[in-house]
């Protein structure tokens, strides 16, 4: 096998029993770039020589001293600072803009061990949803889904087996579904946000990609992501208990989203696990709009700055927040924020009944045309309530394009939610029907 095709486990065994540098899997993944850089477009820096300058400090480092993370390449969402490459947010405004300080989950990466491979796209101060040059990495017309554009392109592409995002809304899990990889956003705040461009500091989380549940697993243990209660190491499925919920959004879903609920809520059967459709209480209904208000309200504290300094340079929606054009009042403000923080505590409980709650990802398969990365509508409230979420892949819809569904456990329950999302990834990887033919 081709060291760029490896998951982060695969390639860290290689490692550990000398049949693989560092520099040689580097080379590798560098070689699947340049051959693949043409049609998906995922990187907003790379340098090369000096992905392989750290490549060969790695290989020099004795086997008792290595990290748990060794040699393993992280694609890095730029919004996210990283003291060695340029953090240019996808902004005329800070164009070759270069602070030379690492983010704080940079710098628990690097202390593990990862080679931070470059900085991936992102949409304008990972905000906005309007697309940018970055493909979806099965079908060049398509969007890769946004904020998180780059590295869910790149995680998808085998261009890296490890990608940051973050998600303020939707920004990690639809990128995650329509590029056909695992994405995860823990629980809100249970990863370090010090040293990001911060959207919503309500919201934004750092979310994480990968090809497997295995390397979620194991950035879960370096970023020391704990639950209260112990997690088995093996979930069972069979005799475990599922909510299927299709929200209140479900008359935006398509027919691959249909599909894909079906037949997910089907393989979860067919294993032996009990599948209850629930509904939420009517209370929640209100929680994409209290998500819509607190969205707008934060990015007016946020681009201030910019506003201030370089209107010109800023994007017209985010001039929108500043200039507050949907007319949000402060009351409005904080019925919004009591609203949501009350909806916390009453779906923890509800989730807290069920291994998971299967719920949709996006409303279909990734659009075509790169002037949208897509609809959040599926996960914003998810986001709002602060809530860990799986995308989990393995379905097929409109033209052999990829499609995913979410898995949703309560807060601080994230390794519980890994432990399920491995069992239930595996059956839905095996039987769900979509395979990635890019490699």
């Amino acid at each position: 096998m081709e060291p760029y095709k490896l998951t982060a486990t695969e390639a860290l065994a290689k490692f550990k029993d000398g049949s693989l540098t560092v520099e040689d899997y580097a080379r590798s993944l560098l070689a699947r770039i340049e051959k693949r850089d043409a049609a998906v477009k995922a990187w907003a820096y790379l340098d090369p020589d000096y992905v392989i300058k750290q490549a060969k400090k790695l290989d020099q480092i004795p086997q008792e001293k290595r990290g748990p993370l060794h040699g393993v390449a992280v694609a890095v969402k730029d919004v996210i600072y990283t003291k060695d490459m340029p953090t240019q947010y996808n902004s005329p405004i800070y164009e070759g803009d270069a602070p030379q300080v690492d983010a704080a989950s940079i710098i628990t990466l690097r202390h593990a061990g990862a080679l931070i491979l470059g900085k991936t796209t992102t949409t304008e101060f990972a905000s906005t949803l309007y697309g940018g040059r970055t493909c979806n990495a099965h079908d060049s017309t398509r969007t890769p889904g946004g904020s998180s554009s780059g590295s869910g392109a790149a995680v998808g592409d085998f261009q890296a087996p490890i990608g940051l995002g973050t998600q303020t809304g939707g920004s990690t899990i639809r990128p995650g579904s329509f590029n056909g990889i695992y994405a995860f956003k823990p629980t809100w705040n249970s990863i370090s946000r010090e040293g990001q461009k911060i959207y919503s500091l309500l919201f934004d989380t750092l979310g994480l990609y990968a090809r497997s549940v295995e390397d979620l697993q194991l950035l879960a243990d370096v970023f020391s992501l704990e639950d209260d209660e112990p997690v088995e190491e093996s979930f069972e499925i069979k005799g475990a208990k599922f909510a299927l919920l299709k929200t209140t959004v479900w008359p935006q879903a398509g027919p691959g989203t249909i599909a894909a609920m079906e037949l997910g809520a089907k393989l979860l059967r067919d294993h032996g696990a009990e599948v209850e459709e629930i509904e939420l209480p009517s209370e929640f209904n209100e929680a994409p709009h209290f998500h819509h208000i607190l969205l707008h309200s934060e990015g007016r504290v946020s681009f201030l700055p910019e506003y201030r300094t370089a209107k010109d340079k800023l994007n017209p929606f985010l001039v929108g927040h500043v200039d507050n054009i949907h007319k949000i009042s402060r009351a409005d403000q904080l019925k919004a924020f009591d609203g949501m923080a009350a909806l916390r505590p009453k779906i923890d409980g509800i989730a807290s009944k069920y291994a998971a709650i299967l719920t949709p990802s996006v409303p279909d398969v990734a659009p075509v045309g790169l002037a949208s990365t897509g609809s959040a509508a599926f996960n914003s409230v998810w986001t709002g309530l602060h809530t860990p979420v799986t995308n989990i892949p393995g379905f097929k819809g409109e033209a052999d394009m990829p499609i995913g569904l979410s898995l949703v456990a309560p807060r601080y329950h994230d390794r519980h939610l890994l432990a399920v999302s491995k069992a239930v990834g595996k059956i839905f990887e095996t039987e769900g029907g979509w395979k990635p033919k890019n490699i």
